[in-house]
């Protein structure tokens, strides 16, 4: 027999074999993709770790807390008992939320903290450590965050905005984290029963290269990194460390006002997060980081695990994508003349 067709039916097989590994593989991360969406998550449950199930004894510090998102992680956290340390750089805004939760919640704590995240030295960061001393902390929300005012080439983007999202996103982010790590990790050390978490708000943005958001996409794709890298260095001290990735959310950031099949309000978004804790969601290959609204969760995980993230066509739709949003609001900036 010819050995050149018996090398043809091994190599066949061979790929034969490769292909139905591959099949069997997504076919498995689909399974448990619809298994973490819809069968696993335990809201209540999930977030019950974070304060040994007590009441109001345990506090949770937020970040840009005052609108969206934010908002809606304080308001969450506060129905099931964590008190809650407000920050943002609003004192109007604070005092009124502050008030408007103890009206609401009277068992509970709700100091806040005024804080310019867009600048923060090293001499706020010892302020706002000694500030956090005082307070029992289990929870960290990094949620404050800022993105270009319409997509915008990189070359035509205003110095002054794209050093604000750096240092809103990434430098204020790490300062704060920094600043409260040390009260973070007594809290939880203190008693053997108690986990912490400290959760990061990354994006679709960071997850896939988007163009014409260049500053915000990378900004998002290092909040990505250090948050799985910082992940690793504290479980050891029983310290959840993730990143929540998000596509659109109707929010002042997002300039989306009505809620759709692919884009929630803050509510349903942040019930989806606590829902989703330690549970990838759609984040199937990523590592310490959860997709967890679902039809963002389909979407990633259709991206990712069929196409690839850094897939030159996936990068060609979403430049596409941001030039029409781009081209939509020149025109109406345009008008406004």
């Amino acid at each position: 027999m010819n050995l050149s067709y018996l090398d043809k039916i091994t190599n066949t097989k061979a790929l034969a074999y490769i292909g139905f590994i591959l099949i069997i593989s997504k076919l498995y991360k689909l399974s448990k993709l619809f298994l973490n969406l819809f069968v696993i998550g335990n809201y209540n449950k999930n977030l019950s770790i974070y304060n040994n199930n007590t009441k109001f004894k345990y506090y949770a510090l937020v970040t840009g807390c005052t609108d969206g998102i934010g908002l809606e992680y304080t308001h969450q956290l506060a129905s099931k008992f964590y008190n809650v340390v407000l920050l943002s750089r609003s004192e109007e805004k604070l005092k009124a939320l502050s008030n408007d939760l103890k009206l609401k919640y009277p068992e509970g704590d709700f100091p806040y903290y005024v804080l310019n995240c867009n600048n923060v030295d090293s001499e706020q960061q010892e302020k706002l450590s000694n500030f956090i001393k005082s307070f029992p902390l289990s929870v960290l929300i990094n949620n404050v965050g800022l993105s270009h005012a319409m997509p915008v080439p990189f070359i035509e983007t205003p110095q002054d905005e794209w050093r604000s999202i750096i240092d809103i996103n990434c430098t204020g982010t790490l300062a704060i984290t920094q600043a409260v790590l040390p009260t973070l990790k007594k809290t939880v050390t203190s008693d053997p029963k108690l986990r912490g978490l400290i959760l990061t708000m990354g994006s679709f943005g960071g997850l896939l290269p988007t163009p014409l958001l260049a500053t915000y996409s990378g900004s998002k794709s290092f909040l990505q990194n250090w948050s799985n890298a910082m992940n690793r260095e504290l479980l050891k001290y029983k310290i959840d460390t993730n990143l929540v990735l998000s596509y659109l959310v109707t929010s002042k950031m997002s300039k989306i006002r009505k809620s759709s099949f692919m884009i929630p309000n803050p509510k349903m978004f942040v019930h989806s997060v606590f829902k989703n804790l330690n549970n990838k969601g759609g984040a199937i290959s990523k590592y310490a980081t959860c997709t967890p609204y679902w039809s963002h969760a389909i979407y990633h995980f259709i991206i990712e695990e069929f196409f690839g993230c850094y897939n030159s066509m996936v990068n060609l739709i979403n430049f596409k994508f941001h030039l029409s949003i781009r081209q939509r609001a020149l025109k109406k900036k345009a008008k406004q003349v």
